[in-house]
């Protein structure tokens, strides 16, 4: 076995929220995968709290019900699986039934401990603080945190100093699921296990970035929270600086916990402001209007909100630059919305042309050389080169990707990302988790924007469900003489 594959010690993962949308689609079945993979053991326990009126049977049926085709291919598998898991009815704000709750946790005193808080933020700290009045914080315990942690940066250092005071910094997982992807991963191992690309990672090389996470999806099941969160808060100030971090950041001096997130923390602290005096130029923000997705008539999100008023934007694109020697003058462009074409999540690392071109005009152009890598749907890595065209009859260019599917390339189905995450919870390893100076940093570089959008009271632009946002996204990069990046560039 590899390392990887190892199980983990038992422990006992209760979920927070555990009827909810993020723990029926994603956790339940990765807990489920691992089992399968031989990571988990017998001894482990999941257990659901919410406050629905269930008891162990009911969630065990909602359970098997997530577990769709998986759970039929495996039928023991699942039934084992299932034995592990059980129930109980709490609410976070009323002291009723922990009693009992913590009795059931202190079953198993040589457990790991995993909280994972699968809830809305203002839970966070009255979960906390139940769980320290049981003395639950004791020992081998940990806490999950999910994103986003607060609205601005006061109220996630409130969120922060409030959690503190039960759990530790090293007992808190601020999770951030797309690090855990394994594209995100291969980043790490192209930039510093092959000496193709590092010697060129830097702005003498490197023309500009582009980081692009984009859904197809409206507001679904989670109209009330992205009215109160948008498109910055929801995806640019976490998901997307934690990836622009992972393409700029230094190499550290070894993949420790802490030498990794060190050098992540650097970027945070190197981005340029973006505020009142420029957010106009260096930002756009939208919001969708009826139109067609994935083949059908599809609602406008005001008409998803039951005809409210809301100035929430549900796109976002921005013109981002890092302050320091090594990005100097390249600019970092992110664009993420709900309802555009396709979905679909990918940095592309573009380099600068060669400075001089042999070739005559009537062979072909030459193309800008481009490292793509797909976090989703399909993960893997393209490198665009320039090649000629084979066959006789003369020179002709033309503009080819290697491609590496890691599905085909490998032979297996990649893990989501959560199985890495929650079992790297149990192992007591955060190198993929955000420490607090990063959400502090991220938010010092993310609070102008918005206060600047407040401040403007310009509504987002609007833009057609199926397009890619407002014009004026386009305009951001194509001003500067670029473009957004298709796959068949």
């Amino acid at each position: 076995m590899t390392p990887a594959s190892l199980p983990v010690d038992p422990f006992d993962l209760v979920i927070f929220g555990g009827t909810g949308d993020l723990a029926v689609r994603k956790l339940l079945p990765a807990l489920f995968h691992r089992y399968v993979a031989g990571q988990i053991r017998p001894a482990s326990r999941i257990i659901g709290v919410a406050r629905e009126p269930l008891d162990d049977d009911g969630y065990r049926g909602m359970v098997r019900d997530a577990l769709g085709k998986a759970a039929t291919d495996l039928p023991q598998q699942c039934d084992d699986f299932l034995a592990l898991i059980g129930y109980r009815p709490l609410d976070a704000r009323k002291d009723e039934g922990w009693d009992g709750f913590a009795a059931l946790v202190g079953e198993r005193p040589d457990n790991i401990r995993v909280f994972y808080l699968s809830t809305s933020p203002e839970l966070f700290v009255d979960i906390c603080e139940r769980l320290g009045k049981y003395g639950l914080n004791q020992g081998a315990s940990r806490v999950v945190l999910e994103k986003p942690i607060g609205r601005d940066l006061a109220s996630a250092n409130k969120i922060n100093d409030d959690v503190g005071r039960v759990f530790a910094e090293s007992q808190t997982y601020r999770i951030d699921h797309y690090l855990g992807k394994e594209t995100v991963q291969n980043l790490l191992a192209l930039r510093f296990g092959n000496a193709l690309f590092e010697p060129l990672w830097n702005a003498s090389h490197i023309d500009h970035v582009q980081i692009t996470v984009a859904e197809t999806l409206g507001l679904g099941r989670r109209a009330g929270y992205y009215d109160r969160a948008g498109a910055l808060r929801d995806m640019v100030q976490n998901h997307m600086l934690q990836l622009l971090c992972m393409v700029a950041m230094e190499p550290p001096a070894s993949l420790s916990p802490d030498a990794v997130r060190d050098e992540k923390l650097k970027v945070l602290r190197a981005l340029k402001p973006i505020d009142g005096d420029n957010a106009a130029q260096l930002t756009v923000r939208g919001q969708y209007r009826a139109g067609a997705s994935e083949g059908q008539s599809v609602p406008g999100y005001l008409d998803e909100l039951d005809g409210g008023k809301s100035s929430t934007e549900t796109f976002v694109a921005l013109k981002a630059e890092i302050g320091n020697w090594r990005w100097a003058g390249v600019p970092f462009y992110l664009r993420t919305g709900k309802r555009l074409p396709e979905r679909v999540s990918e940095i592309v690392v573009a380099f600068k042309p060669v400075p001089h071109s042999i070739f005559e005009g009537s062979v072909g152009a030459l193309a800008q050389n481009k490292l793509v890598l797909r976090l989703q749907p399909d993960e893997g890595v393209k490198l665009w080169l320039t090649i000629k065209d084979p066959g006789p009859g003369g020179l002709r260019l033309r503009h080819v990707p290697l491609d590496m599917s890691f599905a085909e390339a490998f032979g297996v189905q990649q893990p989501d990302a959560y199985e890495r995450l929650i079992l790297d919870v149990v192992r007591g390893n955060p190198t993929l988790f955000m420490r607090r100076d990063e959400v502090e940093a991220a938010w010092r570089w993310a609070g102008p924007i918005l206060a600047a959008w407040a401040a403007s009271n310009e509504p987002p632009r609007p833009y057609t469900a199926g397009s890619w946002g407002p014009s004026a996204a386009v305009a951001l990069i194509e001003r500067d003489g670029r473009t957004w990046h298709e796959d068949n560039d």
